[in-house]
């Protein structure tokens, strides 16, 4: 029962977190014409609930898509609708056509705000508490401390209750862990089904849906496409399928109605990155103004390439060899290659990263910390410029002690625990002197978290030249690339090596 006491503190605990963070103020309030982006939020739910469905997707006179048209998928503008209703019960000014827009008021903010909350409440962290929860080998007291950590992970809290951009990320995060949890345990089809409404609900999920198909085909090849498999393989099939044709029935009515909503869902005419964002594009056009010189369609090739070539060899090993922690870190490395090299990628997007990281902070929790706080490092131009400095810095440090004292994670930094000790051995086979691996990884942490602190406080404090007004946005978005090109290698070299380890274990027992 004390156990039982203890995660429900951590859950009010997170929860209290996100509520106060959320009083502060939003990205765009009081700034006309546009508004900002929860302006969007509450015109979303003004369309869907004043206009047809065939009119939700389509550019008119009630609709004009250049002020915040939808362009997230039906289960968005589902979950609008139903927000829609409340609010018209509440008070219908909130909603109205035409009029409503722009609408800010005490009230409205409070109605906004709990409806993030509750859809926190009810999708994001019963899923975060139900997989600390089923974690194996680890105490009750090590599973309440990961679910306090997951739930205290700043980037996710500081976007959704603070910039309030993409708000609600936690519900496609959230059916994306119950997923995770699915496939993990064998309840394969209700797995599936619940990425399915994580894609349906916002179309940046694909960044994990090749670790989730991979890990389901292994499944199937391993059980014998002849037999067991096959029969799972046409099962997941039919759940895919029928979850898309539920979700997107009333846009398959006719054919333009379907390509205008797919139009609306990959706009690649928006070009290869957006702001600045902590990829490979955007720190390489500092050097080359890629987005200048070469062409709109042979950008999308080049990204397609560089992205399918970084994610190939983690798929191919999760097919061959499924295991739930091969998957776990399939999910980190697919997602942190397409943040690194695909097309249109908003500094957001590394949300979909962090999500799978947090899996596995068990496994390597000193690396996972250190990638959590450049994750939301990464952020910092966008939470600068919505006033969230202060939140920023205290669910930072709040985050970084829970972990700190949680996993001891300034302990955990031999090869064993860093998971690289597999792969010291083959490099040792050639190089009998490689024995700092470790070393190395605690130098380049001190230096990363130095040069993060202190770009904060330059960006803070001093006023960039004039000729180069954005100079420390660029440096953030440089040195956080760097630390995700770091990472990129590192999990992917867990992932190569983690059925050498399995087989020296098997030796050694």
């Amino acid at each position: 029962m004390e156990k039982c006491y203890l995660m429900t503190a951590v859950v009010l605990l997170g929860l209290t977190v996100r509520w106060t963070v959320s009083l502060n103020s939003y990205s765009g309030a009081g700034k006309p014409p546009m508004f900002g982006d929860y302006e969007a939020q509450r015109h979303w739910q003004e369309i869907t609930i004043n206009l047809p469905i065939k009119q939700w997707y389509f550019n008119g006179s009630d609709n004009n898509l250049q002020y915040w048209g939808l362009d997230y998928p039906p289960l968005t503008a589902y979950h609008s609708l139903l927000c829609a209703y409340v609010a018209k019960f509440i008070n219908p000014d909130w909603i109205a056509l035409h009029t409503s827009r722009g609408y800010e008021s005490q009230a409205h903010k409070l109605f906004m705000r709990a409806t993030v909350l509750i859809a926190d409440l009810l999708i994001y962290i019963p899923a975060v508490v139900l997989y600390c929860c089923c974690l194996k080998e680890i105490s009750t007291k090590k599973k309440i401390a990961n679910a306090l950590c997951i739930l205290l992970y700043p980037g996710l809290i500081l976007i959704d209750y603070g910039h309030f951009q993409n708000i609600y990320n936690s519900v496609s995060l959230g059916f994306a862990l119950w997923g995770v949890l699915g496939v993990s345990y064998d309840w394969d089809l209700l797995g599936s089904l619940a990425f399915c409404l994580a894609i349906n609900y916002k179309q940046m999920e694909l960044y994990h849906s090749l670790p989730f198909f991979c890990f389901l085909l292994g499944k199937c090849f391993k059980k014998g496409l002849k037999g067991k498999g096959f029969v799972l393989l046409i099962k997941l099939a039919c759940t895919v399928v029928a979850s898309f044709i539920l979700c997107w029935l009333p846009f398959f009515t006719e054919r333009e109605q379907t390509l205008q909503v797919l139009r609306r869902l990959f706009p690649v005419d928006r070009g290869l990155f957006e702001d600045k964002v902590a990829n490979i594009w955007c720190t390489f056009s500092v050097f080359l103004k890629i987005r200048d010189i070469l062409p709109h369609h042979i950008q999308i090739m080049i990204s397609f390439c560089f992205t399918f070539l970084s994610l190939l060899p983690a798929c191919v090993k999760l097919t061959l060899h499924p295991t739930p922690k091969g998957f776990k870190f399939t999910l980190v490395s697919c997602a942190l290659s397409f943040f690194l090299f695909s097309f249109q990628v908003h500094e957001k997007s590394i949300l979909l990263v962090s999500l799978p990281v947090c899996l596995v902070l068990r496994e390597v929790p000193f690396m996972s910390t250190w990638f959590l706080l450049v994750s939301t490092f990464s952020m910092l131009p966008l939470l600068l410029k919505d006033e969230l400095l202060m939140p920023s810095v205290v669910t930072v440090m709040a985050f970084f002690i829970a972990c700190a004292t949680s996993f001891s994670i300034f302990e955990k930094t031999s090869e064993e625990e860093l998971q690289l000790k597999s792969f010291s051995i083959s490099v040792r086979k050639y190089f009998p002197c490689f024995t700092f691996l470790p070393r190395i990884i605690q130098h380049l942490f001190l230096i990363s978290v130095i040069t993060m602190v202190l770009l904060t406080l330059m960006t803070v404090t001093l006023d960039p030249p004039q000729k180069l007004p954005d100079l420390f946005s660029v440096l953030v978005c440089f040195v956080s690339c760097l630390n995700f090109l770091f990472f990129l290698v590192y999990f992917n070299i867990i992932i190569m090596w983690d059925s050498k380890n399995g087989r020296n274990q098997k030796k050694v027992n």
